[in-house]
C-alpha cells in the first residue's frame, strides 16, 4: 500500500459517492485514504435528503492533524459547498504547492440537488482553480465555470483550454453528459498538450459517484508517482469496470462496484 491521499469532501450516507466512494477507490487502487469531511449528507440513490455543514475550522483541523503526522502524497477535493470552506481549504493548500491536487468541482448531485451554493462558485474559481494540478469537471460543471454552453464534442477542446486559462495546470473535461454511444474525455495540459480518450458508453442508470471515483482514482495515481496521462488512463479503466459490475442497488441512480480492482 503506497500513496497517502487526503480527500476533502462530503459524506454520502448511501455509500455510492463522496467520501465513501473516495475511500473505496483509493483502497482498491493500492493507496491509503485519509479524509477531511466537509459536510454530512443524508443521501440515497434517489437523491440528497438533507445536508449538515461542518465548520471550516474543524475541516482545517482534520487536514492539519493528518498532514502533520501521517503525511500526504496527493490531495483530492469534492463537495465544498460554502465560500468559507473553500477559503479555509485554499489557505491550507497554499502551504503545500509541491503536492499534487485533484480538484473535482462538485456542484450538483446525481439526483439533482445543488451541492455548491451560488455564492461559492466565484470563490472556487478565484482560490482553488489556480492551485489545482488537474481540474476534472463534467459538462454542466464546465459550463458553470465558464459561464457559457458547451454544445457538442467540437466545443470540448476549446472549452478545456478556456478552463485551463482559469489557472489549473491541467484540465480533464469529461463528456459523459454528451449524447451518443461513444464517450469522449479531453485532457489539456499547461504545455499545450491535448489528448482525447474515448470509450463505449455503458447504458445503465447505475452511475452514482462516477465523478468522485474518477477524481480519487487520478489522485491515487499521482500520489503513487504516476504521470498524469497514465493516472487518467488507469482511472478511466477502473471506473468503466466499476460501472459494468454495478450491483444494481436502489431505485434511482445506483452505486458502482468499487471492489472490482
Amino acid at each position: 500500500m503506497h500513496g497517502r491521499i487526503l480527500i476533502m469532501a462530503g459524506s454520502d450516507s448511501g455509500g455510492g459517492a463522496g467520501i465513501q466512494a473516495d475511500i473505496k477507490t483509493v483502497t482498491v487502487l493500492g493507496g491509503f485514504a485519509m479524509t477531511a469531511i466537509t459536510a454530512l449528507t443524508a443521501q440515497n440513490t434517489l437523491g440528497v435528503q438533507a445536508v449538515m455543514p461542518v465548520s471550516p475550522a474543524f475541516i482545517v483541523a482534520q487536514m492539519r492533524c493528518v498532514m502533520d503526522d501521517l503525511g500526504v502524497d496527493a490531495f483530492k477535493s469534492g463537495m465544498l459547498d460554502r465560500p468559507e470552506v473553500i477559503e479555509a481549504i485554499a489557505d491550507v493548500l497554499l502551504t503545500t504547492a509541491d503536492i499534487p491536487y485533484v480538484l473535482d468541482p462538485v456542484m450538483v448531485a446525481k439526483g439533482g440537488a445543488a451541492l455548491l451554493r451560488d455564492s461559492a462558485l466565484a470563490t472556487l474559481k478565484a482560490r482553488l482553480l489556480p492551485l489545482a494540478t488537474v481540474l476534472t469537471p463534467n459538462i454542466p460543471e464546465a459550463e458553470a465555470l465558464l459561464g457559457q454552453p458547451i454544445a457538442g464534442r467540437a466545443d470540448m477542446v476549446p472549452a478545456a483550454r478556456a478552463l485551463l486559462a482559469l489557472g489549473p495546470r491541467a484540465v480533464l473535461l469529461k463528456g459523459g453528459h454528451m449524447d451518443g454511444d461513444e464517450l469522449l474525455d479531453v485532457l489539456v495540459e499547461a504545455d499545450g498538450t491535448v489528448q482525447e480518450f474515448t470509450s463505449q458508453r455503458i447504458h445503465t442508470r447505475h452511475t452514482h459517484g462516477t465523478g468522485c471515483t474518477l477524481a480519487s482514482a487520478i489522485a491515487t495515481g499521482l500520489g503513487q508517482g504516476m504521470g498524469l496521462r497514465d493516472a487518467v488512463i488507469r482511472a478511466r479503466a477502473y471506473v468503466l469496470r466499476a460501472i459494468a459490475a454495478a450491483p444494481g442497488y436502489g431505485a434511482g441512480a445506483g452505486p458502482l462496484n468499487h471492489g472490482v480492482g
